[in-house]
């Protein structure tokens, strides 16, 4: 009988492009185990703490330090070592005080931006969808496949702050013009500006039209994340994005 179900396994030549792995140093990488965020906006946990982090040399020494419960995302012990890890998810290290956060580089590459101890508890999700659910609450559901219950609605395409240690919503940032935003796909990703312009092409997708100090550019409304209201990100970005 053959095996059913996917392989732990997958061709580095068929990794998604965010990935940042050699492409020909080894034929097989690990797949992601299917979870939080898709395939292209995230990386398994291995990647980070073998190749973005040089904790472990091998896949042997990531699962030893894994299964100690060393390493944090967004606020839980995650023990899989194919467990996904995207865009805007926490990673902590309590043991030596290290805090980052996932964000895509200039060439679409996921990296792990360093933030400080007061910011590792808050986490940023983009609201893809809401339902609204018997007794007037709704249901959120987040850029990276999670939900929340509210009692508040929030609109699509809005980004809430949630505080992680008490799992309620502290702050949101509206997607409309004059809100900053952070670029995650696209030829102009991490580029961030401030929309100027949003623009219905009814059944097409939403273009918004961006301004930062280098200029004005242009870009699809489901590639941004709202990151800020004016000037002010309410999260740290790295320098120069």
């Amino acid at each position: 009988m053959g095996r059913k179900g996917e392989g732990k396994s997958l061709k580095r030549e068929k990794a998604p492009r965010e990935w940042k792995i050699p492409r020909k140093q080894k034929v097989w990488t690990i797949r992601n185990r299917p979870g939080p965020h898709s395939s292209d906006l995230s990386v398994p946990i291995t990647f980070i703490l073998r190749d973005f982090l040089g904790y472990a040399k091998n896949t042997r020494e990531v699962k030893r330090i894994l299964n100690e419960g060393l390493v944090l995302v967004n606020g839980k012990p995650r023990r899989d070592y194919r467990y996904r890890v995207g865009i805007m998810d926490v990673v902590e290290i309590p043991r030596t005080e290290e805090y980052y956060r996932m964000v895509p580089n200039y060439k679409g590459n996921l990296v792990l931006h360093p933030i400080s101890k007061d910011e590792k508890d808050k986490k940023l999700y983009k609201v893809r969808d809401v339902t609204l659910l018997k007794g007037g609450k709704y249901q959120l559901n987040f850029h990276d496949g999670n939900n929340m219950i509210s009692d508040t609605k929030y609109d699509t395409y809005q980004s809430v702050i949630v505080d992680m240690t008490k799992n309620e919503i502290v702050d949101s940032i509206p997607l409309q013009e004059g809100s900053l935003v952070l670029i995650v796909s696209g030829k102009n990703v991490s580029k961030v500006g401030k929309i100027v312009e949003i623009r219905d092409f009814g059944m097409n997708p939403d273009a918004v039209t961006l301004e930062s100090p280098k200029g004005k550019f242009q870009t699809l409304k489901d590639y941004v994340i709202a990151i800020g209201k004016e000037d002010s990100p309410l999260i740290s970005l790295p320098v120069g994005d």
